[in-house]
Parts: structure tokens; sequence; C-alpha cells
């Protein structure tokens, strides 16, 4: 058996608490890489992704690239296509990320954006 990296032990914490209390709530999964910021609203029931935004999509894309005032772009653009989609109740998934910096802001600008977590 393999020793899992402390940031893969971080994410299996998170899920294991998300399936605990997360219910019927889709997911507000999210990624961190040196560049960029992605998040994604999963319907783990259906099994489908209802809703994207990135640092990558257009409008985005030329203004910032991995600072905490681009990953607040990306959660306003994710809140509001949550809305779009008749989402308002989601669980918040960190994956391993440390909740601070980009995915504090991130968190931050999708709770103004309207979505409940």
């Amino acid at each position: 058996m393999a020793k899992l990296s402390l940031f893969a032990r971080r994410r299996q914490r998170v899920r294991t608490s998300l399936r605990a209390r997360g219910g019927s709530r889709p997911r507000l999964s999210i990624h961190r890489s040196g560049r960029h910021i992605y998040a994604q609203i999963i319907d783990d029931s259906a099994g489908r992704t209802v809703a994207a935004a990135s640092t990558l999509d257009k409008d985005v894309r030329g203004k910032a690239g991995a600072t905490a005032e681009a990953a607040a772009e990306v959660g306003k653009r994710v809140a509001a296509a949550a809305r779009k989609a008749g989402v308002t109740q989601v669980v918040f998934d960190r994956g391993g990320f440390l909740f601070h910096g980009r995915v504090k802001a991130l968190a931050d600008a999708a709770r103004e954006g309207g979505l409940e977590f």
C-alpha cells in the first residue's frame, strides 16, 4: 500500500466529511494550479457538471492569472452560472487546498454572488 501525500490525505478527509453532511446538495469543487484556478458545480447524484468557470474563460483570461482578484472573478462567474442553472445551495469542496488566499477569495465571491454554503 502506497503512502499518501499530505495533499491526498487532506483531499480524502475533506471528501469524506462532505459525503457525511452533504446530502443531496451539489458540490462546488475547486482546483488551484500555479497559473489558474478552476471551479465547477457538480451534481454527484446525476454525475454531471451543472456550472463551471475558470481563469481560462475568454472574458477573464487576459486580465489576470494566479491572483486573488482573478479567483474572486471566477467565484462571481460560477455563482452566476449556478443561479442560471437553478442552483442556490452547494457544499464547498476545497479538495486538498488550504482555505486561504485564492481559495478563500473564490469562496467569498461565490457567497456574494448568491451561493449558500
